[in-house]
């Protein structure tokens, strides 16, 4: 779930269709991708933040309002797809 981020939309798609695939052949309903993705960024981002001794914590800093987290300014598109700058929009929504 790691790399799901930063694939294009071809590879989501195709991953999708593996899902679906799955779907199918088991009879049950299965979690899309995206949402189990989102999911597990939440939890990381959240796991990170609760860790003062961890690497990238001063990455997640609040706003003065206290609400939402400083977003990371991005150059690139790569960067912008990884993980802290994702994150750091999933939880201000």
């Amino acid at each position: 779930m790691a790399w799901y981020g930063s694939c294009t939309a071809l590879n989501r798609k195709a991953l999708q269709r593996v899902v679906k695939t799955a779907q199918n052949i088991t009879r049950t309903e299965l979690p899309s991708m995206e949402d189990l993705y989102s999911q597990r960024l939440r939890k990381k981002a959240l796991r990170v933040i609760k860790d003062p001794h961890h690497p990238s914590h001063k990455l997640f800093c609040l706003l003065p309002s206290g609400r939402q987290y400083r977003s990371i300014r991005t150059k690139t598109t790569r960067f912008r797809d990884s993980f802290i700058p994702q994150a750091i929009r999933l939880l201000n929504t």
